[in-house]
């Protein structure tokens, strides 16, 4: 499947339609089973205030693989994402609540580079903060 979106019809500045991720606790169990990540900060409240965070947090490739949907949905194909990286900022706090926490992400075309390709600049925050950093992402369009 190649990717839906064309070369020629991107523009430096194309803004990628935003997102919003909810991230509950389940959420964390789901993807600790996923990926084997076990790590206490992200399923034990007392062991995360132990080591000195506010509350339990999502896993940051938890964060980054929900950041990137964005680009993979305008995309239409997963395998058009032939680069991605990011730092991570700030952690994505999640309440033990019925909320849970809220990955809000937009994502813009920051370059266009040769072969078909683009460079995309993605902003996430959750709770006001901003959460990931250097976000970029380089996609092979049709």
């Amino acid at each position: 499947m190649a990717a839906k979106v064309s070369y020629e019809e991107v523009e430096v500045g194309t803004e990628l339609p935003a997102a919003s991720f909810p991230v509950t606790r389940a959420t964390l169990v789901q993807y600790a089973g996923a990926s084997g990540d076990f790590n206490p900060i992200h399923w034990n409240d007392k062991f995360a205030k132990e080591v000195g965070l506010p509350d339990v947090i999502a896993h940051g490739m938890f964060t980054m693989a929900e950041a990137i949907r964005v680009v993979t949905d305008w995309a239409g194909d997963p395998a058009a994402v032939v680069e991605y990286g990011v730092r991570f900022t700030k952690p994505v706090v999640v309440p033990n609540d019925d909320e849970g926490a809220l990955i809000e992400v937009s994502a813009k075309v920051a370059a266009k580079l040769d072969d078909n390709r683009v460079r995309v600049d993605l902003t996430a925050t959750s709770a006001g903060q901003k959460v990931l950093g250097m976000s970029r992402a380089v996609v092979q369009l049709a």
